[in-house]
């Protein structure tokens, strides 16, 4: 029996636009409507070419009898005013200022400046990014920053912890990196058969455009890592609160620890979003990444849905790699841990209004909360319980935070250089490159310190066997 032939359309879509570098807004659905009424039979090439001539000199089609709306709406655009900023920066907390450079201060006062922006602060492990600098955090009015979130949306800390013994892992060191070498994947890798999970049968991916696009590659990336920072570790935590919340006693534990995001399906939700953020929400140059969706619009309440599955999905990641892990040990985990930064909560302010909370690299640290905040491959790691201090919008950092940026890592470390230090520290890794070496990232003892009001610490995680991006042999000691 033949199959039938793929039905061919040539209706455009608004992504079709938006990737030729179409204006959102107005001018993207005036050019959409046009183009199904009067354009159809032309191919869908022909029409880009048209929207393109228009949007290049709209002047000359003005008075055209179907393209003039469409070129009346880019020339409105076109000389709209960027939407002013407020005269004053409004006051806003900074942990550990010492330590913060700059850039990512200026970017914070930048964003503190929005007219959507309720409060503020700055974690000790911010540095400069794109908008919201990393380590910042923003509470907004019924509005969300796609830039404000972050590119790899959801990313998230996951820890499980074993009725194992120190001891077990110095002696099975060679046997815990194959563990790790046969169940994990970073960067393009993937499983050839991904284990299935319910998050693929969620009704966004047939319902939003950019998501149903991901589907495919997103069911490929199921229980994969991404690369640069991304990690899956074994190690040991140091259980130091004797009223924890697992009742484990005090002592040491064998834990896996596990960081990375949403994948490529989080990336082109923020790449999207973006773009139709920039063009609907016109900001003067130095604010332009800080663009946002009002969440009454349909834009919004689709990049929230989307935000939203990209948070679900990065879960289920981690939960696969854990899942794996604990298969290949034969052991089910006491306790686990789990906490999120780049994304956006509904929260209530100190005067009980809801504000939509940017964590741009921060871990949520309300009253109670449990979360983890990492150091480097070398240096610890700590599980805290949060304090719930208002001013820090009850958040804490997400780690140490960098130094040194990642070309600037390359260029000055050498491979000697680091295997020397991780030899010493006694950490073997799998993989990585000199981008993530243990000294491109802040002490994590003072960033610690500096917020001793905003955490305290449950247990000290000691990492011991690093598994990342990369030639597998790349960082081990020769």
């Amino acid at each position: 029996m033949k199959k039938d032939k793929k039905k061919t359309t040539n209706k455009l879509t608004a992504q079709h636009l938006l990737n030729i570098g179409f204006p959102a807004g107005k001018p993207l659905g005036t050019a959409l409507n046009i183009m199904h009424t009067y354009y159809t039979e032309l191919a869908k090439n022909h029409q880009l070419e048209l929207c393109q001539e228009v949007l290049a000199a709209p002047e000359q089609y003005q008075l055209h009898s179907t393209l003039g709306p469409l070129a009346q709406a880019i020339s409105a655009y076109k000389e709209a005013e960027p939407i002013a900023l407020k005269d004053n920066q409004p006051e806003y907390a900074i942990y550990g200022a010492a330590g913060i450079e700059n850039g990512a201060r200026e970017q914070m006062e930048i964003a503190m400046r929005l007219p959507i922006a309720q409060a503020g602060a700055l974690m000790p492990d911010a540095h400069q990014g794109y908008g919201l600098p990393i380590g910042g955090v923003l509470a907004t009015k019924n509005a969300v920053i796609p830039y404000g979130v972050g590119v790899d949306i959801g990313c998230r800390m996951s820890m499980s912890i074993y009725d194992i013994h120190k001891g077990y892992l110095e002696k099975n060191s060679e046997k815990l990196k194959k563990i790790l070498t046969d169940n994990t994947r970073f960067g393009n890798a993937t499983f050839k058969r991904p284990m299935g999970h319910d998050i693929m049968d969620k009704p966004e991916f047939a319902e939003i455009p950019v998501v149903r696009e991901m589907k495919d590659r997103a069911y490929s990336q199921l229980g994969t890592s991404g690369g640069g920072n991304h990690f899956v570790e074994f190690g040991t935590i140091e259980i130091q609160d004797a009223d924890n919340e697992f009742n484990l006693p005090l002592g040491s534990y064998l834990a896996v620890l596990s960081h990375s995001g949403s994948r490529g399906l989080g990336a082109n939700i923020a790449g999207y979003y973006t773009k139709v953020a920039m063009d609907t929400c016109r900001l003067p140059q130095e604010a332009k990444h800080l663009a946002w969706l009002d969440l009454d619009t349909e834009a919004g309440q689709e990049y929230w849905l989307a935000m939203n599955l990209a948070g679900d999905y990065a879960s289920a990641c981690h939960h696969q790699i854990h899942e794996r892990i604990s298969e290949a040990l034969y052991e089910q985990p006491m306790a686990t841990v789990e906490n999120h930064h780049n994304f956006a909560w509904k929260e209530k302010d100190a005067k009980g209004r809801e504000v939509i909370v940017h964590r741009k690299g921060a871990t949520p640290a309300g009253k109670g909360v449990l979360g983890i905040i990492p150091g480097s491959m070398a240096t610890p790691g700590f599980l805290v319980r949060g304090k719930g201090d208002i001013k820090a919008l009850n958040s804490a950092s997400h780690g140490a935070g960098r130094v040194m940026s990642r070309t600037q890592a390359k260029n000055t470390l050498s491979k000697p250089q680091v295997q020397k230090h991780l030899q010493k520290a006694g950490i073997e890794v799998i993989g990585s490159d000199l981008d993530e070496a243990p000294m491109v990232y802040k002490d994590i003892h003072q960033v610690m310190a500096a917020q001793q009001d905003l955490v305290e610490v449950v247990g000290t995680f000691h990492p011991k066997i690093v598994r990342m991006n990369g030639d597998p042999k790349y960082m081990e000691v020769d």
